[in-house]
């Protein structure tokens, strides 16, 4: 189906599932953690960002009351479960491990792993490249479940936050790490990163790094999940989704 028959479509669903997705505030769950260029708090206390901007537009656009309700990134879907929130856009991946538990909106954006380390480092990012090394991840991350997985002869260290990661990293108190590429090219062209670069993207394995980024939401949760896909879809085709993006990267990130 085309883009235009999709959001078609989706608004023609919308419309039947908006009453009841509007009948409150809806309270999208981001990660309290920061997690730029995506999300992060500026100097007045506001979320700030492209994840931040994209909410805004896709709930607009839906015609959604949406209300940005940070939660720790290791509670989020337990919240999302218990109806402490109402849907996740917290830049997480669309996984086969995730459907078993909850529902996802269409992707809004996908980016590879990669891997960075210090530029004076010989290191590429495969099992044989990082035999040895300290590797550090997020946790509860496709990135602790991909380095599990594919990494085990180094020695993985697991981080609460991408920020403690970064840090240690800079510090040299771990030879690598592993993320998301857009998140480590904001990194890598910090000050804080100018000690690394990114050595590549880690080999696909779609199964643990997913099919993109949604928004998640709770099993049968149908009216909201439409009214959110109508949302992105309409961004996607009016040009807002590319507007954002255009602010943040040099391409497109879709």
């Amino acid at each position: 189906m085309t883009l235009k028959t999709l959001l078609a479509t989706g608004l023609t669903l919308a419309t039947l599932a908006t009453g009841a997705a509007q009948a409150e505030q809806v309270k999208i769950g981001i990660a309290a953690e920061p997690y730029p260029p995506f999300a992060s708090l500026d100097s007045s206390g506001t979320w700030v960002g492209w994840e931040v901007e994209v909410i805004d537009a896709v709930c607009a656009a839906a015609e959604l009351d949406c209300v940005l309700t940070p939660v720790a990134w290791d509670g989020i879907i337990p919240s999302l479960t218990g109806q402490q929130i109402d849907a996740i856009m917290a830049s997480m991946s669309i996984t086969e491990e995730r459907l078993k538990t909850i529902d996802f909106s269409d992707a809004y954006y996908n980016t590879p792993a990669v891997i960075v380390a210090d530029k004076s480092m010989d290191i590429a990012p495969t099992p044989e490249g990082l035999e040895g090394k300290i590797l550090g991840i997020q946790a509860s991350t496709i990135h602790q479940a991909y380095a599990q997985e594919h990494f085990a002869d180094a020695e993985i260290r697991v981080y609460q936050t991408q920020d403690e990661a970064n840090q240690d990293l800079f510090a040299g108190r771990i030879d690598a790490i592993q993320a998301d590429s857009i998140a480590m090219a904001d990194f890598v062209g910090s000050d804080a990163g100018a000690c690394c670069e990114i050595k590549g993207a880690v080999a696909d394995d779609p199964a643990i790094l997913g099919l993109g980024v949604g928004a998640g939401l709770r099993k049968g949760d149908d009216a909201l999940r439409t009214a959110l896909n109508a949302g992105i879809a309409k961004i996607l085709e009016d040009g807002t989704h590319d507007k954002i993006t255009a602010r943040y990267f040099s391409a497109s990130i879709y």
